[in-house]
């Protein structure tokens, strides 16, 4: 891992921007969500590489997150509530998110 981990709310911000409209991402991989129907599927956008974990077409959590500077959220089971940046997003966050990885 890098020197300066990412936190939880540095990369929930980001999953926020793309909820609401202000980043784009693009899938990196072959595999629609629909396909992979349950794993990892890894985004990018504006240069953060984002790795979600899909359950049965579900936005479960945020596996990994680096930034374009190399910092890095990595998903550690063991920790306690509110260290997954999904579980930090809002109700209408997390289900637009699901939405838009859904189009993917």
């Amino acid at each position: 891992m890098s020197p300066n981990p990412l936190t939880a709310r540095e990369t929930y911000q980001i999953l926020r921007d793309i909820a609401l409209g202000v980043r784009s991402m693009r899938r990196i991989g072959e595999h629609s969500w629909v396909e992979i129907y349950c794993g990892l599927m890894t985004v990018e956008t504006d240069g953060w590489v984002i790795t979600f974990y899909n359950d049965c077409d579900t936005l479960d959590y945020c596996d990994s997150c680096y930034n374009p500077e190399g910092s890095a959220y990595t998903f550690d089971s063991s920790k306690r509530f509110g260290t997954d940046p999904v579980e930090l997003l809002s109700t209408w966050e997390h289900r637009e998110l699901e939405r838009l990885l859904s189009l993917m």
